[in-house]
């Protein structure tokens, strides 16, 4: 059993290479095509804010590629180096992206108030559940309560991950929305614009079905750790 748990690590370690590579690829490819009103990531940020009625959103910038995000603590639209100040398809569909999310902030979107209850948790669990199992592993026939710990903080990241992806989504769908509403996106662009947000889908998809897949494995060590 453990050894076909390993096989499926291997496949969606492949996976994951892939679908980052896939989305690196589509991102380079659509920020070479401009949009035809040439804003750029930051101006179509601040009017999707606007036009949504949301006035109390900041948009800067943050170093990196694809590092774009929306930080609800502090109302921040962070837009990477890549996307603030380019005009392409790519920075528009990232951008309004990002702003989604403010928009679901802005609606009290349920999901995204569940992934933020879970962030502290998530946070705290991150830096120790590692020592916990692997402790919990080598001490499993002495003290079974530890690894069950492990298992359950690390339950509460694959919570984390599949809350995620009905939050990406959403966001995509509003910004798809609003990119065509607003004339951002044309018959030419949009379907490219459509690609990119896809794509960028995927790996939250692989994210999540990867910590599933680890959580798996850990519960098999336990139980199978009880019938010893």
């Amino acid at each position: 059993m453990l050894f076909r748990s390993w096989i499926l690590f291997g496949a969606i370690a492949v996976i994951s290479y892939l679908v980052q590579a896939n989305l690196k690829n589509k991102f380079e490819r659509y920020s070479k095509i401009p949009t035809e009103n040439g804003m750029t990531g930051r101006e179509i940020a601040l009017k999707m804010l606007h036009d949504n009625g949301i006035y109390d959103v900041q948009v800067t910038h943050t170093p990196g590629m694809l590092t774009d995000h929306y930080n609800p603590m502090n109302k921040t639209v962070n837009l990477s180096e890549g996307v603030y100040a380019s005009n392409s398809v790519a920075a528009a569909a990232v951008a309004a992206h990002e702003c989604g999310h403010a928009v679901q902030h802005a609606r009290a979107y349920a999901p995204l108030r569940l992934r933020s209850a879970l962030v502290p948790i998530v946070q705290f669990s991150s830096g120790i559940v590692p020592w916990i199992l692997l402790i919990g592993m080598l001490t499993l026939q002495v003290f079974k309560g530890l690894m069950l710990l492990g298992i359950i903080l690390f339950a509460m990241t694959t919570l984390f991950s599949f809350v995620t992806l009905p939050v990406e989504i959403d966001a995509s769908r509003r910004a798809l929305a609003w990119l065509n509403s607003a004339g951002i996106t044309t018959v030419r662009t949009h379907d490219k614009a459509t690609d990119a947000l896809r794509s960028a889908a995927y790996t939250y998809v692989i994210a999540a079905l990867s910590s599933l897949a680890t959580l798996l494995y850990y519960v098999m060590i336990y139980l199978g750790g009880r019938r010893e």
